[in-house]
């Protein structure tokens, strides 16, 4: 070190010239981490960037049970037994169970009629 002063354009060159050795603290190691860091929030920022496009701009809604049964009308019997069944499953799933251990019978064809009944009467 000198005892003189440095003029502000000779310390700022001398500043410029500073180089961390390679072996420095975290050296590769750390700058690898740092790498992998940033890789993984560009990830989940692309991610959600994709997700949010994705999203379907209008709000449909879904068809009530009331639709659902009017569409069946036209559809062959065993299709609208089946479709029924489904309904029934998910909307009252204590009476589908009680159906249940009846449906596989030779001898219990089921009323399409009884169960179109019980589905109306969720509407």
């Amino acid at each position: 070190m000198t005892d003189r002063a440095l003029s502000e354009e000779a310390m700022l060159q001398a500043l410029s010239d500073i180089r961390l050795p390679a072996d420095a603290a975290g050296g590769a190691l750390g700058d690898m981490a740092a790498a992998i860091a940033m890789a993984g929030i560009f990830a989940l920022l692309i991610g959600g960037a994709i997700r949010l496009m994705s999203r379907k701009r209008t709000k449909e809604r879904a068809p009530s049970l009331a639709d659902i049964l009017e569409a069946l009308q036209d559809k062959p019997e065993a299709e609208r037994r089946l479709a029924l069944l489904h309904l029934l499953k998910a909307h009252a799933p204590d009476r589908f169970e009680a159906l249940r251990t009846g449906l596989y019978r030779r001898d219990a064809a089921g009323d399409i009629d009884e169960l179109e009944a019980e589905v109306r009467a969720l509407v």
